[in-house]
């Protein structure tokens, strides 16, 4: 029987614990798997509903953070190695930066067999400065040297890591799209919708869109909220918009709807009906999904945007930025509209023609799931995984 050792950054609400938690749960019982991490930072939501409703019960590794702490890091070393000589792992998988770094020189340390490493994302542009960049690139490079296989979650992230970073050969990069339980997202739609446009007083004449994820600088806020301020400047229609998520440029998004004039609300505070609402981090992302019209993304960088799959999933339309893998999740004129990096203009005209055209918006909707129910469905993903163990165990 194979043992797998599965390492992902740290267990906060996002794309690599749902597919790390799939993955454990989910591949066939000819493998042994132990899964392990960091803890979610103090401004992420936890996914341990997640992991409960799976069953799991992964370790936690309390010194392996997002910030880079040397003192820290050596610890969640040691302690992988540790779990490493115990566990005595045929493969170990690591999911994202912090832990395919730590996780892939601990492996190589104990020479384990085999080493997979899955791009989530990447840092290599919008993150850091020049230097930091350069060094990051030449570690990764490294790792992926030795590496058995590296997987990418779109064919542009394939393009980046290989032609264009040049991390590895193409030819050790394989493309393996994010698998999810997108179902719950077509379950109960009406009775869902009713529940959140209940609790945050929206009418049936008002169109709810919403913008979900962590507020980081990536993530790039700040165009939403200018172009929010321009719809609600323009259109006649009732508009209502979401912030959903938490983060450490919270603040300073606040400050700008301030700076804009854009009347706000809190609901983890004092909620009251106004144009925008901060809401915090909702576990149920089913919920807010099935009561939103429109969903957003204004990021600078991305992966595969769990937000955008959702969504789809969930019949909603898409505005978006068009970074990273969104263009691989993203079907432009058809599931959604796709907009360049800082174009606030065109970003507006995508959000107030979803807005103020009733019969493209509906047409939308209906081919958001038709789109990603397979292709993105934690079957597929189970399914790909495990041929791909299978060829590294057998080389």
């Amino acid at each position: 029987m194979p043992k797998v050792l599965r390492i992902i950054n740290r267990f906060n609400l996002g794309g690599p614990t749902y597919n790390a938690a799939y993955l454990t749960k989910y591949l066939p019982e000819e493998y042994e798997t132990l899964l392990i991490g960091g803890d979610k930072e103090d401004t992420e939501d936890s996914s341990q509903h997640i992991l409960g409703d799976l069953g799991l019960n992964p370790i936690i590794i309390p010194e392996m953070r997002r910030a880079i702490r040397f003192g820290n890091d050596y610890a969640a070393y040691k302690k992988i190695k540790q779990i490493i000589e115990e566990f005595k792992p045929d493969i170990v998988h690591t999911h994202a930066s912090k832990a395919g770094t730590l996780g892939r020189m601990a492996a190589f340390s104990c020479k384990v067999p085999a080493v997979v490493h899955t791009f989530h994302g990447h840092v290599f542009h919008s993150y850091f400065n020049k230097t930091k960049t350069r060094i990051f690139k030449r570690i990764e490079k490294k790792l992926a040297e030795k590496s058995s296989a590296i997987v990418a979650i779109s064919n542009l992230q394939k393009q980046e890591l290989g032609s264009v970073h040049k991390i590895a050969d193409l030819d050790k990069i394989e493309v393996i799209p994010l698998g999810f339980d997108l179902n719950r997202f077509q379950d109960n739609l009406d009775k869902k919708r009713a529940v959140f446009r209940t609790e945050y007083q929206i009418e049936d004449d008002e169109i709810a869109i919403g913008i979900i994820g962590r507020l980081v600088p990536i993530k790039n806020h700040k165009l939403f909220i200018q172009a929010l301020k321009k719809v609600l400047e323009t259109t006649n229609k009732k508009v209502r918009a979401f912030i959903v998520g938490d983060g450490e440029s919270r603040d300073e998004i606040i400050a700008i709807a301030d700076e804009l004039g854009i009347e706000y609300s809190r609901s983890n505070i004092a909620f009251k009906k106004t144009p925008l609402t901060f809401t915090s981090w909702i576990k149920n992302i089913d919920v807010v999904n099935a009561g939103m019209d429109i969903i957003a993304l204004s990021s600078l960088n991305e992966g595969t945007p769990v937000s955008l799959i959702e969504a789809q999933a969930a019949n909603n339309p898409i505005v978006s930025t068009n970074v990273g893998g969104i263009e691989n999740v993203v079907i432009q004129n058809k599931t959604g509209l796709l907009s360049e990096m800082e174009d606030i203009e065109t970003y507006t005209k995508n959000l107030l023609e979803l807005i103020e055209n009733d019969s493209k918006r509906m047409a939308m909707q209906k081919e958001g799931w038709k789109h990603v129910k397979d292709q993105f469905s934690y079957n597929r993903l189970v399914s790909d995984i495990d041929k791909l163990y299978k060829k590294i165990l057998n080389k």
